[in-house]
């Protein structure tokens, strides 16, 4: 079990340093790869940095408690990214190339090309990413190291110090080319263990139709929705539908994601790096939920237990030891492969957008990098959240802040100014920060909540303006 697992780890360090020797050294290599990833490596690269530790953790774990209800997170979570990236990605990824920057806070500030006058929105958007990513990074540390803890039974910190070790060392070897080789690597593991795993429960239970009975006699599992609804019948099944759906939308605010995108060689080849994203997002979404729903039935309900150790816990129990290894394998790939995007995002918010000299020297570079996955490292060695909390506020914070400004930008309606830009920013995040501290999101998700207050601060000035200038017309 040991044996195959690190066989794999060697390996995912292995390809990371191997792209040494296709970077050049130059910043713009470092975060952006120079624009010349391919549309497979930018598709998968994407899946298994969104596919993280909280798809094997979290979203098992939730599912294991929740049952057949929590199907709404995939259709509304790939939903709402479907539909954000059919007028998004394609313009993110020219802005990116007709900016000439290197950072998602950058492009941003400085889409129609104004170089001086959006520098104060530029370092609060890479701010409000350096502490929203930190945490999400360091969530990431703890998923890792919490499947390491299940099946070795290694104290939790070794967990996340392996992995911030791993994220260090080829980070620093070849910036995010080392970050997408690894995650398509990463994905191919992560796809092929969760398949294994979904096949070997089905058989254990007696195939498909035992399976569904078993799951039958647990009280409520099978039922479409949950019964802690905001709203009681269909309109509690929609609204609780519709935030799962901006959930998936906001994905646009997520900067280690989206920089995916940024890299891609060709925008014209955009379609193409959708078509490798969904299909295997799909995939790799659907075998997640029904290994989660499995694991309750393998399992059982066992009270006390930690229901985000499911997926590890069953994979000890159905599994030979060398495909445990592999299990474990796939699950730190995952955590590894949004890692070491969040702490590159982390670098390029800092030497790029908040010190006041922008840093060229790639040595100095790669040094912020490692400074950044101390944090990180820090971060998970003193965390007392779970991980699908942990995450879901690191990635509703950041989309509230962010994904209302990208939406109007790529809408092209109008030309936002710093001040509304700012207002904004600070409206969608203080919403959904105030949203959860008042526990709201367990009736609607918080990303929702914030998104449209941020579009509101957009929309309302400029509706009032044309209500104003029909009356104006009306009366001359």
């Amino acid at each position: 079990m040991v044996t195959s697992f690190l066989f794999f780890m060697v390996l995912f360090v292995a390809i990371g340093v191997g792209s040494v020797f296709k970077s050049q050294d130059t910043k713009k290599d470092y975060y952006l790869a120079s624009g010349s990833i391919s549309p497979a490596l930018v598709g998968l690269s994407a899946v298994a940095t969104n596919n993280s530790g909280y798809m094997f953790i979290g979203v098992i774990g939730y599912t294991y408690a929740t049952g057949l209800a929590s199907i709404w997170l995939m259709i509304g979570w790939i939903a709402g990214d479907f539909i954000a990236s059919m007028f998004v990605h394609s313009r993110l990824r020219t802005a990116t190339e007709t900016t000439g920057e290197v950072s998602y806070a950058a492009v941003l500030s400085r889409w129609y090309g104004d170089n001086a006058q959006h520098r104060v929105l530029q370092r609060l958007i890479a701010i409000i990413s350096l502490v929203f990513l930190l945490a999400y990074a360091s969530a990431q540390l703890v998923a890792g190291s919490k499947a390491l803890h299940v099946l070795f039974g290694w104290p939790s910190w070794a967990g996340v110090v392996l992995g911030t070790a791993m994220v260090i060392t080829y980070c620093f070897a070849g910036g995010i080319r080392a970050s997408i080789w690894t995650d398509a690597a990463q994905s191919i593991v992560m796809m092929f263990s969760m398949g294994l795993l979904l096949v070997v429960a089905v058989s254990s239970l007696g195939g498909i139709s035992d399976a569904v009975e078993q799951m039958d006699t647990v009280e409520g599992f099978l039922d479409w929705f949950p019964k802690d609804l905001a709203l009681p019948g269909l309109a509690g099944a929609l609204l609780f539908a519709a935030s799962w759906l901006f959930a998936g939308l906001s994905v646009i605010g997520q900067p280690h994601i989206m920089v995916r995108f940024m890299t891609l060689n060709d925008s014209g080849k955009m379609l193409q790096a959708r078509i490798w994203y969904y299909i295997s997002y799909l995939i790799f979404y659907s075998m997640a939920v029904g290994v989660g729903m499995l694991s309750r039935v393998c399992l059982g309900d066992t009270g006390s237990f930690d229901a985000e150790l499911a997926l590890p816990t069953m994979a000890e129990q159905l599994l030979s030891p060398v495909f445990v290894g592999l299990m474990l394998a796939g699950i730190f790939a995952a955590t590894m492969s949004t890692a070491d995007s969040l702490v590159l995002s982390c670098s390029a918010a800092l030497t790029h957008d908040l010190l006041p000299h922008k840093i060229e020297n790639t040595l100095i570079v790669k040094m912020g990098t490692v400074l950044i996955a101390m944090c990180a490292l820090t971060w998970a060695l003193v965390n007392g959240q779970s991980v699908f909390s942990l995450v879901i506020m690191a990635w509703s914070g950041l989309a509230s802040a962010f994904a209302p400004l990208l939406i109007v930008l790529c809408l092209g309606e109008g030309r936002p100014g710093q001040k509304i830009s700012l207002l904004a920013v600070c409206t969608g995040l203080v919403v959904a920060l105030l949203w959860r501290y008042y526990g709201w999101q367990s009736a609607v998700y918080e990303g929702m909540a914030g998104i449209i207050a941020g579009l509101l601060v957009f929309y309302i000035p400029a509706l009032f303006r044309i209500t104003t200038f029909k009356s104006v017309k009306q009366e001359s």
